[in-house]
């Protein structure tokens, strides 16, 4: 896919803004547990995604982006199996964006996703059948855990030794109150992105949720290196 394929899952790819399609903490606040869940409009969720401020030491190449989804075309990084699945995850979604990075050193992607609902009832239920489709093994074969605290209210994160990209991959999704955060790496190389580090990939980005829930602008970054 070279260096700017967004990590999918088993072949299946994603990319966004001009076409989008998909497919893995720092700041304090992406903790357990939302303190606020107001729903977010299309300008809120494209100041949730992580910008090059936010992602010191890699290169954008997709700019934070927003959108409506449009009727009939569910967002492309919203994933499910059945259309019972896809009515209660994706067809309530009231905004969507991505942001993705490469790192030249060691030919890694990094793409971060957000689909915002209504309120936390929809998120919720949103999350539980994304899961399903982004969580386990489906980053690749023989997939393991990978610890990543306790950002939002909910969130999972899976590495598999082999991705989309043939080399280290992961995969996490975070529920930050209304919205449903997605973050992915992958490589064409041997390096694997540390447990360390996509923590903190995933509190900043819960930070940047909350912050934008709470009617503040997000500015959870992570430290320059």
């Amino acid at each position: 896919m070279g260096d700017k394929g967004f990590v999918g899952t088993r072949g299946r790819v994603v990319a966004a803004g001009a076409v989008a399609l998909l497919l893995a903490g720092c700041g304090g606040g992406g903790g357990g547990g939302d303190s606020k869940a107001a729903a977010l409009d299309k300008g809120q969720v494209a100041s949730v995604l992580p910008d090059a401020k936010a992602v010191p030491g890699w290169r954008n190449y997709m700019k934070p982006e927003a959108q409506k989804p449009v009727p009939d075309y569910p967002p492309t990084v919203c994933v499910a199996r059945t259309k019972e699945q896809r009515d209660t995850a994706c067809t309530p979604v009231t905004s969507w964006g991505v942001s993705a990075f490469v790192r030249k050193a060691d030919a890694t992607t990094l793409n971060f996703w957000t689909l915002a609902y209504k309120d936390e009832k929809a998120a919720d239920a949103a999350y539980d059948v994304l899961i399903k489709w982004y969580g386990g093994d489906r980053v690749g074969r023989n997939a393991e855990k990978v610890e990543i605290g306790s950002p939002g209210a909910e969130r999972e994160a899976n590495r598999a030794a082999v991705g989309t990209m043939a080399g280290p991959a992961t995969i996490a999704q975070i529920r930050v109150g209304t919205t449903v955060l997605g973050i992915s790496t992958g490589t064409t190389g041997r390096a694997v992105v540390p447990d360390k580090e996509a923590k903190a990939f995933a509190a900043m980005f819960a930070e940047r949720a909350q912050q934008a829930q709470n009617g503040e602008k997000p500015s959870a970054a992570l430290p320059s290196s």
